[in-house]
């Protein structure tokens, strides 16, 4: 119960901090006075941070302690928060951010990692996963929320501040649980300097793109994709891989990168900015928009908490599917926003995607794990939180780019069409990867 509480606190606290900036980031830009380029760096650097480190954490994890690197974890978020708590220009915003975000890699990784260890197979595990892709849902609907009550008396900085300290508390609760570890394996250097700063380069250059696709986009993706096709190739020939596409032929561990894929692209990328635009079109306050947002992430974490029953009944693939399905409808139902209109315009929708979101990531947590040997545990959920994060990423920019051509409502709508639809083809994808074969690929 230890393990399920502690690594449940961990994934929890990792996303309040991932969303804490979306209902301030106004009065943050204000404060370090960084431009439309500035506020895109400080959406987007924490994704940049968890994309670059994901599978990195999950090998060191597997490799050298889960416990290990938990407590690593909740320590590198104390000390990237502090640098967001008392930066005075926006780069030192940004390195902060970048730094929680490979610090939440470790937490993310080595949580699922220690709650794989310690549930085995079985109903526990559906059930112990289920509560933690709940934590995830309960994260993203207390971080803006908390922010914009603890901004309006006490500044931005008070929430970094109070990250620090949960992260403290957080890497001194795992330092009590039992150490658990893969067998242990020699470390992939060429992987790691080629997976790390290839995602890095490529999120760059995806945040970058808000600005245009032009040569500074170039410049960012051109190393990326040398990079990244450089890693490929060593993965390819290692004996012993950061992470094993071999994976890649198992129609589960397919859906599981797919879903996390287009979670990421379709679902956080709109939510993303949605406290936003009901502050600037609607006009609402801060705090009142992030409660808007809070009915997709509340139902979100009812749903995710009570979805071992759905998956009893489904499997985790077809209930991964369900959620994109799930999604797509509740974005698409967001459609003819007006200037006339209020905030109850999304509030269907937005309960709609809510179960949806609820549903995909406990199944997502449980799928990610099931298509990787047991020893590798780590590796599996940092392949598919990889994915998600990269495809937050690539959606926060597409997004970004559709309503700098469309400002106003009509933006709106074109972003809820485009990423309503992005889900909807995730579901189809996820739906058709029928499995074949056990978990065990390539062994």
């Amino acid at each position: 119960m230890a393990t399920l509480v502690i690594a449940s606190a961990a994934a929890f606290l990792v996303l309040v901090n991932f969303t804490a900036p979306l209902a301030t980031l106004g009065e943050i830009a204000g404060a370090l006075g960084a431009g439309p380029a500035g506020q895109t760096w400080m959406l987007g650097s924490i994704s940049l941070g968890l994309a670059a480190a994901l599978l990195i954490a999950g090998g060191f994890a597997d490799t050298f302690g889960r416990r290990r690197v938990f407590v690593l974890g909740g320590s590198g978020l104390a000390v990237g928060s502090v640098l967001c708590a008392v930066a005075p220009v926006t780069w030192m915003f940004v390195l902060g951010r970048i730094v929680q975000g490979v610090a939440s890699a470790a937490l993310l990784v080595s949580s699922l990692g220690l709650l794989a260890h310690a549930y085995p197979a079985g109903a526990e595990r559906v059930r112990a996963t289920g509560w933690w892709g709940a934590m995830l849902g309960g994260g993203i609907a207390v971080g803006p929320v908390l922010a914009a009550l603890l901004t309006a008396p006490a500044g931005w900085r008070s929430v970094y501040w109070l990250i620090a300290v949960l992260g403290v508390a957080v890497a001194a609760g795992g330092a009590r649980l039992a150490e658990s570890r893969g067998i242990p394996r020699p470390t992939d250097f060429a992987g790691l300097v080629t997976l790390g700063p290839g995602i890095a380069l490529l999120v760059a250059a995806l945040t970058e793109a808000r600005a245009g696709w032009g040569a500074a986009v170039l410049a960012w993706a051109a190393p990326a994709v040398v990079l990244l096709a450089a890693f490929v190739v060593v993965e390819l020939r290692s004996a012993e891989p950061m992470i094993d596409l071999r994976l890649l032929r198992a129609p589960a561990f397919r859906a599981a990168t797919a879903g996390a894929l287009t979670s990421g692209i379709a679902v956080v990328s709109f939510m993303t900015y949605l406290p936003g635009l009901l502050h600037r079109l609607l006009g609402l306050t801060p705090l009142a928009a992030a409660a808007v947002v809070s009915i997709w992430s509340g139902v979100s974490f009812v749903v995710a908490a009570q979805a071992r029953r759905v998956t009893a009944w489904l499997g985790d693939r077809r209930q991964a599917a369900l959620g994109l399905g799930l999604c797509a409808a509740g974005e698409l139902a967001t459609l003819g926003l007006t200037a006339q209109s209020s905030w109850w315009h999304f509030a269907p929708g937005l309960a709609i995607a809510g179960v949806g979101t609820g549903l995909c990531n406990a199944a997502l947590a449980g799928l990610s794990v099931r298509t990787v040997p047991a020893d590798r545990a780590a590796m599996g959920t940092g392949a598919n939180n990889t994915a998600r994060y990269v495809g937050s990423a690539l959606g926060i920019a597409l997004v970004a780019v559709v309503l700098a051509a469309a400002p106003g409502t009509a933006g709106v709508n074109y972003t809820a069409a485009i990423t309503g639809t992005l889900a909807l083809l995730g579901a189809l994808m996820t739906a058709a990867s029928r499995e074949r074969a056990p978990a065990r690929v390539g062994s």
